[in-house]
């Protein structure tokens, strides 16, 4: 069956170069009949005859020749541009928009970006770095750093690392206004808080068997968890903040963590959101297999909701976008 006018040119193509309706009907597996009724309807269509069918050999009016020459540049422009699709989905290439939020990407993503681009020389980054949600059904981003959980949503997400939240205290801190032995000592503390939802200040805890959860509150909110970071090295207050934004200030001296016998599972995921399509472009899927492959988030992944594989799909069309606190 011939569907669409690029069809119908190919089928007047072939009866030129094949030299007849019934060398062109068999090697497209129709009836002369058939052949020759296509031709008609294109001719109606244009207004003008292609062919000339008073004699028995094919030829060419004026206007079939223009639209022959025509058709043979249009095919050919057809074919080179999925044959240039059907290679891009094999080789890496094109630009590459992602948005992360802005710890994840100094901590975790920036850091691996020039051996990804050294792999995929034909990728280029657009890189855009915000902790407010990104609407990937909009076509901001290809490709979305975010903490789970996340709302239902028809994209996909893969996880890539999971990370620990740690209450901690520069050491200058600790000497002024003495130990921290129990969760309920917070309330007499300088807590540096979150200004972007009051449940982020409610800092749960695990207490004799008991799950618990501490309003704190202190003298400066942020709603980032780097200036957060920034404030409790300053010796400013205590912070809860992930283990990858305050590593290297635990590793250094600069922080002490605290109370960590009563938070041993306040652990969340990153994962990186993409738009669910059939055919994925290899710039995305190459990226966030890079990512899993360099994170680790590939071999012990957690399902998001109950399916197989390390890839799920969800129902609306944004990903909900958490600070990395």
């Amino acid at each position: 069956m011939i569907n669409g006018k690029s069809g119908e040119m190919d089928v007047f193509v072939r009866i030129v170069t094949m030299g007849g309706f019934s060398a062109a009907a068999r090697a497209l597996k129709l009836t002369p009949s058939a052949v020759s009724k296509i031709v008609s309807r294109m001719e109606d269509r244009l207004g003008t005859q292609l062919i000339d069918r008073s004699t028995r050999n094919i030829r060419l009016t004026a206007e079939g020749d223009l639209y022959y020459r025509q058709c043979m540049r249009v095919l050919s422009d057809i074919e080179d541009i999925e044959r240039m699709l059907g290679s891009r989905q094999h080789r890496p290439q094109g630009i590459l928009r992602v948005n992360s939020s802005v710890p994840i990407a100094r901590q975790r993503i920036l850091p691996l970006l020039p051996e990804f681009l050294d792999r995929y020389p034909d990728i280029e980054i657009d890189l855009n770095l915000s902790d407010e949600v990104v609407d990937l059904m909009a076509r901001q981003a290809d490709v979305a750093i975010r903490i789970a959980p996340l709302q239902d949503s028809s994209l996909r997400a893969r996880k890539i690392f999971d990370f620990r939240r740690v209450v901690v205290a520069s050491p200058a801190y600790l000497a002024r206004h003495g130990e921290i032995r129990e969760p309920a000592d917070l309330t007499r503390h300088n807590c540096l808080c979150f200004n972007l939802k009051s449940s982020l200040n409610e800092w749960p805890f695990v207490q004799d068997g008991q799950h618990i959860s501490v309003p704190v509150s202190g003298n400066t909110r942020a709603d980032n968890g780097e200036s957060l970071r920034q404030l409790a090295v300053a010796g400013l207050g205590l912070a809860r903040l992930a283990t990858f934004i305050v590593d290297d200030e635990i590793r250094g001296g600069r922080l002490v963590p605290v109370l960590e016998d009563y938070h041993p599972n306040d652990t969340l995921a990153v994962y990186a959101v993409f738009f669910d399509q059939k055919y994925m472009p290899a710039r995305i899927r190459c990226f966030v297999d890079f990512l899993v492959e360099k994170l680790g988030g590939g071999a012990n992944d957690k399902r998001i909701k109950q399916q197989s594989g390390t890839v799920t799909t969800l129902r609306t069309g944004r990903a909900a976008a958490r600070p990395a606190s």
